[in-house]
């Protein structure tokens, strides 16, 4: 299937590893140029060196929760392909802490990396999509903002306000061209979760069993029985930038094996 993606411009946050550096590698195997953005300039070159697709791959250093990042952006985006039709906002993080636990510190660090960095990601560049008629916003949350998840809660509540985010943009954008939707994924075999002193780690730390077991636990949860791959997710984002989605707006795909119950 020709996802008619060929040429497009696209930004990709958090494309250094995991999930973005999935969705980045794929976009360039469609046609599409993609700026990467992340703060290790290392690991982005990895990425471009990586793609083996007819898109270029471009690395962009920048802390997304910087509120002059977009202007960082927008300046790479243009010189390296003239405009952007394309941005998927994936940067994020969690760590194992409980509500008890939680500082004023934590709850300040998630919103600002999962609602105001997007949304002045958003606020920068779909009016200029809209512009032009045509444009594509994919929102990477997780299935913590539609259930809140108790590893984390400052994590879960900034996701929900990153899916009502995305919405609000949806509303405002639909008519003029540029689509906007959200992936919510669930516990996916990144380096999030399976690096060494990621959230598996962190689990088994805390609960006294190993991470295979701590694994094992939160997989059969969902129906799937196992972890999802970067590599699947990615093929969700991939589609919702394509001209095949041309008639999804305001979503919020679930893609977490079926861990989230409900129809919504």
């Amino acid at each position: 299937m020709d996802l008619g993606l060929t040429g497009r411009a696209c930004v990709v946050t958090g494309a250094s590893q995991g999930i973005g550096r999935e969705i980045a590698l794929r976009l360039a195997a469609e046609g599409a140029d993609v700026l990467v953005v992340a703060r290790r300039e290392d690991a982005l070159g990895a990425v471009a060196q990586a793609a083996s697709g007819p898109g270029r791959v471009v690395p962009c250093v920048a802390d997304v929760t910087d509120p002059a990042a977009p202007a960082r952006v927008l300046d790479a985006a243009h010189d390296a392909f003239g405009a952007v039709d394309v941005l998927v906002n994936n940067a994020g993080t969690s760590y194992v802490r409980a509500l008890e636990e939680l500082t004023d510190e934590d709850w300040h660090r998630n919103h600002e990396l999962h609602v105001m960095a997007p949304m002045r990601l958003m606020q920068a560049l779909a009016p200029r999509m809209a512009d032009r008629g045509w444009g594509r916003i994919v929102n990477v949350t997780s299935s913590a903002g539609k259930r809140p998840s108790p590893m984390n809660a400052a994590y879960a509540v900034s996701k929900a306000g990153q899916l009502s985010l995305s919405r609000a943009f949806a509303d405002a954008y639909a008519a003029r061209g540029v689509l906007v939707n959200a992936v919510a994924p669930g516990i996916t075999a990144s380096e999030l979760w399976v690096g060494e002193g990621g959230m598996a780690d962190q689990l088994a730390g805390r609960d006294g069993g190993t991470r295979e077991e701590a694994i094992a636990a939160r997989a059969a949860k969902a129906p799937l029985g196992r972890m999802s791959t970067p590599a699947e997710i990615a093929d969700v984002v991939v589609f919702l930038c394509s001209e095949r989605a041309a008639s999804v707006a305001g979503a919020a795909w679930s893609v977490d094996g079926g861990a989230v119950a409900t129809i919504l």
